[in-house]
């Protein structure tokens, strides 16, 4: 088993939001990888004293520790009792009823010598490849599908899509949100590795369209995850008429993962 890791905040000055870990057994015949991507929220009030750095560290050391110790609970539990217990941390101080209290995406995949398991919530990517080559990836694109207009301001997106029926989630104060992440089971012998990626890492394709999944999986192998870092951060500097990031972001903080099993 071969693991990599990199990441990258957008700017040098501002804290990555971005967090990333993964666990492996001494036995290393199983794992767990955690991949979360903080929402960074507009100047201003948002009900909480706490940084989202401090936010993704709390609830992914929940995702890990819940992820490798207690094989009982399904993704979806560990996700639901990591954002209680987040939760419950700062609930005595800060509002966590507001619509922009710390929040993140999420990425978790769990194997042993059976299955690998996985849960994405919002728009990071996890990308399964076979022992073929073949690239699956594992999307929730329900952000995507929100109707043309209604990404004009964070404003409205907050107020009419975020955390609500026929909007997007993403994992916040609620533990119920946890039912609405896509997972899934694939037989451990029709994966041979894994690549996590938040949407910073992954404007290689989504936003440039330089190669499909399966080209973004090849060049992490290939370059490693700060290769695709390094590629992404290229084509973002020679973006300069904002042809593809159009109103985004000019760099996001960038994280990717590669686990071979």
């Amino acid at each position: 088993m071969r693991i990599q890791l990199a990441t990258e905040p957008g700017r040098p000055e501002h804290p990555n939001e971005d967090w990333a870990s993964t666990a492996v057994p001494a036995s290393g015949l199983g794992g767990a990888l955690v991949l979360l991507d903080g929402v960074t929220p507009p100047p201003g009030d948002d009900g909480c004293v706490h940084s989202v750095p401090w936010f993704t560290a709390r609830l992914g050391g929940s995702l890990v520790e819940l992820s490798a110790s207690r094989r009982d609970l399904t993704l979806t539990e560990v996700l639901a009792a990591s954002i209680r217990r987040t939760a419950d941390a700062h609930r005595s101080s800060c509002d966590l009823s507001h619509v922009r209290t710390p929040q993140a995406t999420v990425v978790l995949a769990r194997w042993d010598a059976e299955r690998v398991e996985h849960l994405v919530l919002s728009d990071s990517v996890l990308l399964l490849e076979g022992p073929d080559g073949t690239v699956c990836p594992v999307l929730d694109d329900r952000l995507d599908r929100l109707p043309p207009g209604s990404l004009a301001s964070e404003a409205v997106t907050d107020a009419r899509a975020r955390n609500k029926e026929g909007g997007f989630f993403t994992a916040a104060a609620d533990p119920d949100v946890a039912s609405r992440a896509v997972t899934g089971k694939t037989p451990r012998a029709e994966v041979r590795a894994l690549a996590a990626l938040t949407d910073g890492a992954s404007r290689w394709t989504e936003t440039f369209g330089e190669g499909d999944w399966t080209a973004a999986f090849g060049l992490v192998r290939e370059e490693g995850p700060q290769g695709l870092i390094d590629r992404v951060r290229e084509l973002e500097r020679a973006d300069t008429d904002r042809v593809f990031l159009r109103r985004g972001k000019r760099h996001d903080d960038a994280t990717a993962v590669l686990a071979e099993l």
